[in-house]
Order: C-alpha cells, then sequence, then structure tokens
C-alpha cells in the first residue's frame, strides 16, 4: 500500500475524531482503505511464512506447515 493511501487513512481517522465527523461517503471510503491496508498486511505476512523453514538439531530443514485451513 502506498503512502498517499496511508496517510489519506490517518487523515480520516483523525477527523472522525472531531466533532465534526466523517460522511456517509467519507466512512465508505474510511473502510474499503483499511479493508485494503489489512488485506496487504495479511498478504505480506502470509508471503514470509511460506517462505519460511524450520531447522532441526540435525540440521535438516523442513517447510513451515500452516494449520490446514482454507488458505494454507
Amino acid at each position: 500500500m502506498d503512502r498517499k493511501k496511508i496517510d489519506r487513512i490517518n487523515e480520516l481517522a483523525r477527523k472522525a475524531k472531531t466533532a465534526e465527523g466523517l460522511t456517509a461517503e467519507e466512512i465508505r471510503e474510511r473502510d474499503a482503505l483499511r479493508r485494503e491496508y489489512a488485506d496487504a498486511v495479511v498478504g505480506d505476512l502470509r508471503s514470509q511464512l511460506e517462505h519460511t523453514y524450520i531447522v532441526d538439531e540435525q540440521g535438516n530443514k523442513r517447510k513451515l506447515k500452516g494449520k490446514g485451513g482454507p488458505r494454507s
């Protein structure tokens, strides 16, 4: 996610805390940006975990396994 979008999320968060509040359109924009941010974080973490290996005491490497959920 680029810096402009993160700045916009922060701008909307600050505005939401004021007496003015957010319009319905700004609330939808904030929700969409938050979802995009969360998806980016989860995607980055998933990618990192997919490239993680466990090394045992004998030096054998094995791929880290997921819990068997729908996305593993």
